[in-house]
């Protein structure tokens, strides 16, 4: 039991959280998992004082707060942070409205901020600990028709990145994923949501959309080799700040860092000529 650690895990009722959740447990490791209904855990019924299930609003910093306060009441510790609940949000910025912008923030973004902040008392006081947030390949390199999606995963690189320069000196890690296409239940209709208005003149991202929904049961990736990534990550001493996963995510990144590195020679003398001369 020494040995093995506790994982709070958010989003871990479907697809790679439920996946994660299951190896887990096979391997002995504790894990508190949060969903936004308690039932969606029966399955697990039979796993016993090393699983903890949670009914978590991840837009309540309230809710968020009892869910850890749980989980150091049942396992007196707390070793690993997954931030993994979110979903992807189709459409034109234009065609967007305020609620659905703010609605995929707070739940891509901003919850994975009432989380940290939520867990890091605990984290502190070990003076270790791994936090794990989500993000994705268009968190990097952005598909057509989710710029909002994008935004979101984008904020959460941006803090994943800036966290490890904070968090290093207390021993705490953190590790920025950004996954490809896996074969969960990601692409299928209950975790996606469209805009609801549409603009005619951006018919050509319902293509896009449309290829995404097509492609559900076909993606290269395989959600139950995860597990084996993750604790390797943990173990690691040195653990990257950044990781794509997925043959797809390495090779969409390859070519943005491609593309970028190319225009970055391209306007050198511009950016360079911004300085005081000397």
């Amino acid at each position: 039991m020494s040995q093995s650690k506790v994982w709070y895990i958010t989003g871990a009722s479907k697809g790679m959280g439920l996946s994660l959740v299951k190896a887990l447990l096979a391997k002995g490791d504790r894990v508190a998992a949060t969903s936004r209904a308690i039932t969606t855990f029966e399955a697990f019924n039979a796993a016993g004082d090393n699983f903890l299930p949670l009914e978590v609003d991840l837009k309540s910093e309230t809710s968020i707060a009892a869910s850890i306060q749980q989980t150091m009441a049942q396992f007196g510790r707390l070793d690993v942070v997954v931030n993994n609940a979110g979903y992807g949000l189709g459409g034109a910025l234009e065609e967007l409205t305020p609620a659905e912008i703010d609605d995929n923030f707070q739940v891509n973004f901003f919850a994975v901020i009432r989380v940290i902040q939520q867990a890091m008392p605990y984290l502190r006081q070990q003076r270790s600990g791994h936090i794990i947030n989500i993000s994705s390949i268009a968190g990097f390199a952005p598909g057509t028709g989710w710029s909002v999606y994008s935004a979101a995963k984008f904020a959460v690189s941006g803090l994943s990145n800036a966290l490890v320069n904070d968090l290093s000196p207390l021993g705490i890690h953190v590790t920025n994923v950004m996954p490809g296409a896996f074969r969960t239940s990601f692409a299928q209709a209950d975790v996606i949501a469209y805009n609801k208005h549409q603009i005619a003149d951006y018919a050509h991202l319902r293509e896009s959309h449309h290829k995404l929904n097509s492609m559900n049961g076909t993606q290269p990736g395989d959600p139950d080799k995860l597990a084996d990534i993750f604790l390797q990550l943990v173990a690691s001493p040195h653990p990257p700040a950044d990781l794509f996963l997925g043959s797809d995510a390495f090779l969409r990144a390859k070519n943005k860092i491609a593309q970028l590195q190319e225009q970055m020679e391209d306007w050198r003398e511009v950016s360079f000529s911004t300085d005081y001369v000397r």
